[in-house]
């Protein structure tokens, strides 16, 4: 006859191994754990010193969105050779790496020497300048041909990848030139409950051959104060998965054992109670 008390005990067990499972790896979850807690945080919050941002610099196959409008209208003509009124182009395509269903960035390619080619104004190095000062350079011989121009450049193929146990890893367009790791992960869903917090990778280009990688951790909020938390042009951060996401398929199995157990339990105290 089967014993009922090795079998209750089994189920019990398993029910305490699910919840233990279920529960240990909590505390592991939260962000920022040091910051303080004390009212005084609540009433007039806590000041965070937070890393410099330091202004991208273009580089080989950077591509740029130009434009260039002016109001004087002795430049009609040049500038219609465009097509398109007093804007020279700023939609020239280029042909890149894109994601699927995504299109490819349009723009100025950065060639290998660091020059960008515009219509009229010819061939313009701006490798190794801010979106700003190559703005400003774009103006001084734009001012050339066209009075009191009004120059735009942006970078249009700023790129971070987030992989790793994030819920929606991939490569991400970033509007503008600032993204910081909190932003690319709420651009990616968010680090997975298996994801560790305390263990992220920075990985960034270093030169032409090297890459530098770096190590920041969630839980802490001086993780503000390192140079990668601001993301550069081609960054990928790297979620690694914790001991959470092998167990999980433990954690799984013992919960099924535990409902098989329960179901047995159950049929065995009937059977029991039965009188043949």
């Amino acid at each position: 006859m089967i014993n009922l008390k090795f079998l209750k005990r089994y189920v019990i067990f398993a029910f305490a191994s699910v919840s233990f499972l279920s529960c240990s790896g909590y505390k592991n979850i939260s962000y920022f754990k040091n910051v303080d807690t004390t009212t005084t945080v609540y009433d007039k919050g806590e000041i965070i010193p937070v890393s410099e941002y330091i202004e991208i610099r273009l580089l080989p196959d950077d591509i740029l969105k130009v434009s260039i409008t002016t109001l004087d209208p002795e430049a009609n003509g040049a500038a219609n050779i465009t097509a398109t009124g007093n804007l020279i182009n700023s939609a020239s395509p280029v042909t890149g790496l894109q994601s699927a269903g995504t299109k490819a960035p349009d723009g100025y390619l950065i060639n290998k020497d660091g020059n960008i080619e515009l219509p009229l104004l010819g061939q313009i190095n701006v490798g190794g300048l801010t979106t700003a000062e190559a703005r400003d350079k774009i103006f001084q011989k734009a001012s050339v041909y066209y009075k009191n121009p009004t120059v735009n450049v942006r970078l249009a193929n700023f790129r971070v990848t987030v992989l790793g146990e994030v819920s929606k890893p991939g490569t991400y367009n970033v509007d503008g030139e600032r993204i910081s790791v909190l932003d690319a992960l709420g651009l990616s869903g968010d680090l997975t409950i298996y994801g560790k917090r305390e263990n992220l990778m920075v990985i960034r280009q270093d030169g032409e051959k090297n890459k530098k990688i770096a190590r920041l951790n969630l839980n802490d909020i001086n993780m503000m104060r390192s140079p990668f938390y601001y993301l550069k042009q081609g960054d990928v951060l790297y979620v690694e998965p914790g001991k959470g996401k092998a167990a999980a398929t433990d954690m799984a199995a013992t919960r099924n054992y535990a409902i098989i157990g329960s179901a047995l339990a159950v049929l065995i105290t009937l059977i029991s109670r039965i009188n043949f």
